[in-house]
């Protein structure tokens, strides 16, 4: 589906004009599905103004922060579309952070408002205690001691005049190593990433029905499963992560008709392995994504082969407001193990350690380029500078390679490479194979210190059901399918595996518990 003549006639840099361009068009159709309650693109747009309105009156004007600070719920939408309007930039943050993990985002954006829960409300007032600061504190539902309800800030409707490069959001990366940093994310971003949703689906907005399970706080859940359905005219049907089973999303999907699902592997591995699994109508669905950490092709194979739906691999980062590539669209259909080929917007490269781009079939690191790219780190001008090249590539820190018709594959994060006795060993590579074992559920694949070898490969294996696979079996499996260097010399089971909310397993924590 092209890009409709309304959305293209809009000028104002203010990303939140593009919504308003689709309100205008479709004022009476559902744009939110909430699990209690439903909204219309029209009250989406009187609301969000309305609570533009009531941040100025409160003082909380451009360039001030707004901490977001909740589950997904019609009222997260409501937030951000405000914040956009009031010139006033968000920063999601993961509801399931406590006081100690929430005070860092706290101080570091040094925001002025918070938007919470009731039940999360101590949270923010624990670690504001601890770091000395004293903001304005809503909550959705009925005020507790010291918050105003989130109903009750209301004002004369407004909507800022920002420039394309205006910071607009400032989510921070997954802190999977290191402590997480703050994004800048400008309206120009957004404005990209908008009229990118139009490759992802050819379906009329009438008739688009997406299935929201990721969190709203993560690019993707916000980006693609929400953002660019409401930009487009099409309904999120918005649920709570944290109530989130494999059972419950193949229900809703059947129930709804939902056309749209993006998932992250974690899902679709959840999928394939859950016994109700093949029991429900997915036929509905016209487009299945997935992206946040590389997809299995085993449990690609297995989905679409009960589903009959195809699944495409996308890619993108917290960085780039989410996608640079697809299989979406591709030129030559969906390639399963690759993430497809970039984004027409997106200029994109695999450089070897010295910069130099590298042939197809090659690895290296992935570069990337485009208007979806963010404008630096916040209030950390080295990691800015080290993250961008002098021709203004950003370095994502991930092994890819491509083929001769320019599709590209993740071989693994730079930093996961494991060289043992010399040789570089990808652990998705590793990891790509024991899900094609019919015993294991999950896995993951790390480098732990060997005295001869510098590291040697170790695999965490979670078993499916009533599985008795043993290590040797595991590590004559690998044998059997692997050059030798590459196997599994030391196999650990376990019952599950640390992730982060966006389904990327958090493997540091894996070494160290390990060591």
């Amino acid at each position: 589906m092209d890009v409709p003549d309304y959305l293209q006639r809009v000028a104002d840099a203010n990303a939140a004009a593009l919504f308003d361009a689709t309100a205008d068009h479709r004022p009476d159709a559902t744009a939110i599905e909430g699990e209690t309650r439903s909204f219309t693109f029209s009250d989406l747009h009187e609301r969000s103004r309305a609570f533009a309105g009531g941040l100025h009156d409160r003082g909380h004007t451009e360039g001030n922060r707004l901490l977001l600070y909740l589950p997904n719920c019609p009222e997260y939408v409501t937030t951000i579309l405000g914040g956009l309007r009031a010139g006033v930039v968000v920063s999601p943050v993961n509801p399931q952070y406590k006081a100690r993990e929430l005070a860092h985002q706290l101080d570091d954006t040094d925001a002025s408002v918070v938007v919470t829960h009731p039940a999360l409300a101590e949270h923010v007032h624990e670690a504001a205690a601890d770091i000395d600061a004293d903001p304005d504190v809503l909550t959705v539902g009925e005020s507790t001691a010291d918050t105003t309800a989130f109903h009750e800030v209301s004002g004369d409707p407004v909507t800022v005049d920002v420039e394309t490069d205006t910071t607009a959001m400032q989510p921070y990366t997954s802190g999977t190593t290191g402590q997480p940093k703050g994004v800048l994310l400008t309206h120009g971003n957004l404005r990209a990433q908008a009229f990118s949703g139009f490759q992802f689906t050819g379906l009329p907005p009438e008739e688009q029905r997406e299935l929201v399970f990721l969190p709203l706080y993560h690019i993707t859940g916000f980006t693609h499963s929400t953002w660019q359905t409401l930009v487009r005219g099409g309904t999120a049907f918005v649920r709570n992560p944290a109530e989130w089973s494999a059972e419950t999303c193949m229900r809703e999907i059947e129930e709804h008709e939902i056309t749209s699902f993006i998932g992250v592997a974690t899902m679709f591995v959840d999928m394939v392995n859950d016994e109700s699994f093949g029991e429900y109508d997915l036929s509905s669905l016209d487009t299945v994504n997935e992206g946040g950490a590389k997809m299995p092709v085993a449990v690609q194979e297995r989905f679409e082969e009960r589903t009959g739906v195809a699944m495409s691999e996308g890619y993108g980062l917290t960085e780039t407001t989410a996608a640079t590539h697809t299989g979406v669209g591709s030129s030559f259909g969906y390639k399963p193990g690759t993430i497809g080929q970039p984004l027409r917007m997106t200029d994109a490269k695999i450089v070897d350690s010295s910069g130099n781009e590298v042939e197809p079939g090659e690895t290296g690191e992935l570069l990337v380029r485009g208007p979806q790219v963010m404008k630096g780190y916040h209030d950390l001008p080295n990691a800015t500078d080290a993250a961008f090249t002098d021709e203004g590539y950003f370095r994502t820190g991930d092994i890819a390679r491509r083929d001769a018709e320019n599709y590209y594959e993740i071989v693994d994060r730079k930093k996961h490479m494991i060289n043992t006795a010399g040789y570089n060993v990808y652990p998705s590579e590793v990891e790509s194979l024991l899900y094609e074992h019919p015993d294991v559920a999950d896995a993951a694949v790390v480098g732990i210190p060997d005295d001869r070898r510098n590291e040697t490969v170790k695999a965490f294996v979670v078993r499916t059901p009533d599985a008795d696979v043993t290590a040797d079996d595991i590590r004559e499996f690998c044998l059997d399918n692997l050059a030798e260097y590459k196997h599994p010399r030391e196999v650990e089971f376990v019952d599950d595996l640390p992730r982060t909310a966006s389904g990327k397993v958090q493997k540091f924590k894996l070494v160290d518990e390990d060591a």
